[in-house]
This record gives C-alpha cells, structure tokens and sequence, in this order.
C-alpha cells in the first residue's frame, strides 16, 4: 500500500499542470454554469412552463448529464487516458520509472487508479456543481421551484452509473494508449468507436451493450421503476454496468502485462 501511495503521489505531481487534470475541474464549472446561465435567462418562459419540480429538476440535470454522456464523457476518457501514459512517452522514462525500488504491479496501478480518480473528480464535480448551482437558481429566481424536490438520489444514480460505464472505455484506451506513444492512432481509433457506440446505441441494436463505446449512453437510458416508486429512481447495476466493469478488470490484467513487457526494453 505504501508503494501505491508514492507512486499515485508522483501520478499526481507530474500531471497536475496537464489538460488532462485541469479538464477535470473546469468541464463540470464550464458546462453547469453555461446551462445554469440559459436557464436564468430564459427563467419566464421555463416558469410558463409550469414543470412540477420533479420535472424541472430533471430537465436542468438532464441538460449537462446528456451532453457529458453522450458526447463530451467519452472524448474526455480517451484523451486523459492518452496523457497519463503520454508523460512517459514524452520524456522516453518507462525504464527509468520501472526502476525504482518499488512495485511494478504498484506503479502500473497507480497509474490506472489515478485516471480512475479524475473521471470521478470531474463527475463528483457534475453532481455537486448541478445540486448546488439549481438552489442557487432558485434563489436567484424565487419564482422557480427547485427547492420543492430533493434530486440527490437522482444525481447519485445519474453519475454513478456514468462513471462505471466509463470504466470500459478506459481500460482499453489505456491499454492502446501503452502500446503507442503517437497521438493519433489511440485517439483516431477511440473517436471511430464513440461515434459507432452512440449509433449503435440509439438504434437500439441488443447486442450494443458489447460495444464499451456505447455503454456510457445506454446507461443513460430511462430505465423502468416498480409502480409508486420515484420515476427517476432507476437501478444503478444493469447490464451495461456489469457489462463495463467486466471489461475493465480484464483489460486491466492485460494492461498489467503489456506494461511489463514494455519496462524491459
């Protein structure tokens, strides 16, 4: 555990100045605040709408879960794959990393754990930056009604789901982004598989679950509730929750011996 500390504390000290760790932090500040800035706007014709809050709440959360799932999630978890792998590549020190005093299972996971730890940070920030930018709106705009429903299980559900989803994805651009050290092939072929997961996906193809390019959109789909129960409390573990932590663990010990190979040329 102490070889996983250190070695997730360098993945930090070398990539905090990245694109990659600061994309982290300003998507959920960028996206909330510009469709916290159109609802405010367009406030009067939102509140002629007369949306019960349940609705208004989905509506306003639906609006950056969308765009973060169905577009942005995917091109985000390729591209900070590439650059936790890239610093290495850059500087030619995978045999220089490999020779430290530690671990080599240790420093191969804290690599991985580490971009698990940004895609939670920047979902994390979704969540509480939606929660806390909705109340206040409402305060902004005493006319809305965002204070008459709680959506935190809503927002848990949401982003929890969308981050297991997103686990997939990872661990095979992980996994391309160890084999090559140019730019284009794993983001080339990361940008082919989104675009053929988001058809696949909407087509509603049964065998689309198979495809990890596409899990972070159907784990957005609306998901049937027993009778009484919230509409908008579905279950977190479906099929392609399963599905996509079933990729990630065995690419993950993929990953482990390509990275292994790769230390000793």
């Amino acid at each position: 555990m102490h070889a996983l500390y250190i070695s997730l504390r360098s993945e930090f000290y070398k990539s905090r100045k990245t694109l990659a760790f600061w994309a982290a932090i300003l998507l959920p500040l960028i996206i909330c605040g510009l469709i916290s800035s159109g609802f405010y706007y367009d406030a009067e014709k939102i509140i002629a709408g007369h949306y019960p809050p349940i609705l208004l709440w989905a509506r306003y959360s639906g609006a950056s879960l969308n765009v973060m799932g169905f577009l942005i999630m995917p091109f985000y978890v390729i591209f900070m794959a590439f650059s936790v792998n890239n610093i290495e590549h850059k500087n030619d020190t995978w045999k220089m990393l490999f020779a430290q005093p530690l671990q080599k299972f240790s420093i191969y996971s804290a690599k991985y754990l580490y971009a698990i730890l940004l895609i939670f940070i920047c979902l994390f920030l979704f969540a509480t930056l939606t929660f806390a930018f909705g109340h206040l709106l409402q305060l902004m705009v005493p006319k809305f009604n965002f204070d008459q429903y709680n959506p935190l299980k809503i927002l848990i559900n949401s982003y929890t789901k969308l981050f297991l989803a997103s686990l997939g994805i990872l661990s095979l651009q992980f996994i391309f982004s160890l084999l090559w050290s140019d730019f284009l092939k794993p983001m080339g072929i990361g940008f082919v598989g989104t675009i053929m997961g988001i058809i696949t996906a909407n087509i509603g193809w049964k065998y689309a679950y198979l495809n990890p390019y596409s899990l972070p959109t159907l784990a957005l789909r609306i998901t049937k509730v027993k009778q009484g129960d919230d509409p908008l409390a579905f279950p977190v573990f479906t099929q392609e929750i399963w599905t996509s932590l079933i990729y990630a663990s065995v690419l993950f010990i993929i990953g482990y011996f390509i990275v292994t190979k790769k230390s000793i040329k």
